[in-house]
């Protein structure tokens, strides 16, 4: 299986039943514990396509990946898919977000922003983490997402 199918395989096992204010506060809180429990010094945005619900900035993160997180974001809502998988197909086609008429200070498909998806509704919001290695970003959220899930 290649890590794309995998990655996809992985995230389609995350849907949610609903997602509120509430669902997105339990959510940062699990990203914060384990981000503090690792002093792991990342960024944590949980947004809709207008609306920011969650946000926090853990000592050690710098005002670039809070820059880093809104660009994940967009990818992720832009093409209903985790910015890692994103990236990894663009890649895997030889094109970039440029070629998809994308301009780059506004979007970045680098790994660490996964949607959030609610049965039979589909993407409701995007949960980011920015700071870590791309890959390190993506399974902090899909680990939290898990833990959500019970």
């Amino acid at each position: 299986m290649s890590e794309i199918s995998a990655l996809e395989s992985e995230l389609a096992g995350l849907v949610l039943t609903t997602f509120t204010e509430e669902t997105a506060l339990e959510l940062g809180g699990l990203l914060v514990q384990a981000a503090r429990d690792e002093r792991l010094p990342v960024v944590i945005d949980i947004r809709t396509a207008d609306r920011t619900l969650f946000h926090a900035a853990l000592p050690g993160s710098a005002p670039m990946n809070d820059l880093w997180a809104q660009r994940k974001s967009a990818v992720a809502l832009r093409f209903q898919q985790s910015s890692l998988v994103v990236g990894l197909r663009l890649a895997q086609k030889g094109e970039t977000l440029t070629d998809h008429g994308l301009d780059l200070a506004a979007y970045a498909d680098h790994g660490g922003a996964v949607p959030i998806r609610v049965a039979g509704v589909g993407v409701v919001a995007v949960a980011t983490v920015s700071g870590l290695p791309s890959r390190d970003d993506h399974a902090m959220v899909v680990t939290a997402l898990k833990r959500l899930r019970g």
